[in-house]
């Protein structure tokens, strides 16, 4: 159901947008507005865009009427329960517009454009104000749907300025149009000839035929204003057979035991009790942070809905004793502990981001390891050692940052770079290439500087692969790094170990040689067995790393 929601919502959403463009289009003239509407009716007004809009639009008023009588603990963040206040009142502030322009069309052909429009909310009466607050609490309502509906993809960090920016200045844009128009009409509707243009009984109706409309609005507005009554009373009627049904133990594992109606969701329960528990996505079923695990018999439990089961299974979990907090609606005494502890996130569900707790994405790992060190090591003392190591390790990072990647592991004298944080895959290939050229330049900058010092320069081996991983924080306590999970870093890693063996500074995959877009005959091909795969992988060898970054401004051009 919140998939069906959240489509008819972007639908509506869609119309909304619509709408408000065609407003801002007052800002230029009246007669731009009707032009704007022109358009703007022809496709919403086209039979299966009709359909699909207002099959939409009921769907989602009676979603949200079954939300209001579904959600049963209202302690969550003070936005979402603002969206469900803010979603449920606008059928009965948008009743008046609707009836009295489509239905007014349907019934007795009324043509109500935006002249008729705006002469009936600035002239007739003061209803303009109560548009305001409709058009501000439609927007206000979208958006918050769309943030829920986005914060939690891979690109929005990267989108949310924009999205914000549009947000704002869309609103802005519209209210200032009407207010415009507005006053264009004002002006004009001492004209006769306008007056006689705009204002015909075929554009506005007859007296009778605005009462009808009236009587119209009056009965659907009770109806719907029952109907959320009806939602409320089943709320009491529910919470009184759940208390004659009575009340069930849950035990959280350490100590704590909390006592609630049968048919909250465990997660429900937490919350009504102010227990901290883990819930990135607020009790969605989008994310499985708030999971648990049963302590003894499970067999009783209620079976995983359809949407709890495909989030255990995309994160891999197969263990029956395994389950999401917020879907789980036990109808007996539980004991469980949760597999997400609260210190990083509260229990509202907050956090600093939802990378730092566990995200999926595309990522380009660069794996860069120091040639020779057990050698160095012998002939030096241990602090010259660490200096030189230190250094080493300060070139690589240097190259990494100036081409836009993240240094994120040091293992003794190795690192891993993450590249596509903040960059689209292809981007993100280039970027770690021109890495590996810059690293190049940087040792042998190193070795010149240490040429007094050194027997044998430095050399290295670098290992790059990109594909999707886990990111998150790992650890302990105060021991806790942000680092990249998958197997497309622990394929970096044995790329970059296989250049002892092919002797060469590098091995990228060809994987990341596509992605960047290089010419395919730029770099030579080999194909190697990689430990744990069955299949042998296709690489490109780079005997010479500083020719990388040639090859991808050469790409470059020719993409442009």
């Amino acid at each position: 159901m919140r998939q069906v929601r959240l489509v008819c919502g972007v639908i509506l959403f869609s119309y909304v947008v619509s709408h408000f463009l065609n407003h801002a289009l007052g800002n230029i003239s009246v007669d731009a507005m009707e032009i704007g509407v022109y358009y703007h009716t022809a496709f919403w007004r086209f039979l299966p865009i009709a359909i699909v809009f207002y099959t939409a639009a009921l769907t989602h008023m009676g979603l949200g009427i079954y939300a209001l009588y579904q959600r049963r603990q209202f302690r969550w963040r003070t936005i979402e329960p603002l969206q469900l206040v803010l979603g449920l009142s606008i059928p009965a502030l948008v009743m008046a517009h609707v009836i009295g322009v489509r239905l007014g069309y349907t019934l007795y052909g009324h043509q109500k454009l935006y002249p008729q429009e705006l002469y009936l909310f600035f002239v007739t009466s003061n209803r303009i104000w109560t548009m305001t607050i409709l058009l501000i609490i439609a927007w206000v309502h979208g958006c918050i749907g769309i943030y829920f509906w986005l914060r939690l993809k891979p690109f929005f960090a990267r989108a949310a300025p924009y999205l914000l920016a549009a947000a704002v200045l869309i609103p802005t844009l519209s209210l200032l149009g009407v207010y415009q128009g507005g006053r264009s009409v004002q002006i004009e509707v001492d004209d006769g000839e306008w007056r006689a243009h705009n204002l015909t009984r075929r554009q506005l109706g007859s007296t009778a035929e605005a009462a009808t409309l009236d009587r119209v609005t009056g009965g659907l507005t009770i109806g719907y204003v029952g109907l959320l009554g009806l939602a409320l009373a089943a709320r009491g009627v529910r919470a009184l057979r759940e208390r004659r049904r009575g009340m069930i133990a849950l035990s959280y594992g350490n100590g704590k035991t909390v006592r609630v109606p049968k048919g909250l969701s465990v997660l429900e329960a937490s919350l009504r009790h102010n227990v901290p528990h883990a819930s990135v996505c607020g009790g969605r079923a989008r994310c499985s942070t708030c999971r648990i695990r049963i302590i003894g018999d499970h067999a009783a439990l209620p079976e995983p809905s359809q949407r709890e089961a495909f989030v255990l299974a995309r994160v891999g979990t197969a263990d029956p004793s395994i389950r999401l907090a917020c879907q789980l609606r036990p109808d007996s005494d539980l004991s469980f502990f949760q597999l997400f502890t609260p210190h990083t996130h509260s229990a509202d569900g907050q956090a600093s981001t939802s990378a730092r707790i566990g995200q999926e994405r595309y990522l380009v790992s660069l794996f860069v390891d120091m040639r020779g060190s057990t050698q160095l090591a012998e002939k030096r003392l241990p602090f010259d050692t660490v200096f030189i190591v230190n250094r080493f390790l300060g070139a690589v990072s240097r190259a990494v940052i100036e081409n836009g990647g993240q240094p994120n592991q040091f293992v003794g004298d190795g690192m891993l770079a993450l590249f596509g944080l903040s960059a689209d895959p292809e981007t993100a290939c280039r970027q770690a290439l021109k890495a590996a050229a810059g690293i190049a330049t940087h040792i042998d900058e190193l070795n010149e500087l240490l040429s007094h010092d050194l027997r044998q320069p430095i050399r290295f081996g670098i290992g790059i692969h990109g594909g999707e991983v886990i990111i998150g924080d790992i650890g302990y306590r105060d021991h806790i790094v942000f680092t990249a999970l998958g197997d497309a870093v622990n394929v970096a890693a044995r790329l970059q170990d296989m250049t002892k063996t092919l002797a060469c500074e590098a091995i990228v995959s060809e994987e990341v040689r596509r992605t960047a877009g290089l010419a395919d005959d730029a770099l030579p091909q080999q194909e190697v067995a990689i430990r744990g795969r069955d299949e042998p992988m296709a690489v490109r060898v780079v005997a010479d790393t500083r020719q990388l970054s040639a090859l991808v401004d050469r790409s470059e051009r020719v993409a442009a």
